[in-house]
């Protein structure tokens, strides 16, 4: 069992091989879908932001 004040080596906090896994994994959605996927995320913001817009109109309207 380790002392906490004498925790042992110090973990190496970079993971050179997680973060390239994570990196390819990135960059084949992107490839994937590309300019599709741009466009479903623009759509769903527009779509959520029109959401809490209706939302709030009708707040203001009752209220």
């Amino acid at each position: 069992m380790t002392d906490f004040f004498s925790p042992g080596p110090p973990a190496n906090s970079t993971d050179p091989g997680g973060h390239k896994a994570n990196h390819d994994v990135n960059a084949s959605k992107l490839h994937r879908e590309g300019a599709p996927g741009l466009l479903r995320q623009v759509s769903d913001l527009l779509i959520g932001i029109t959401i809490i817009g209706a939302v709030a109109a009708l707040l203001l309207w009752i209220f």
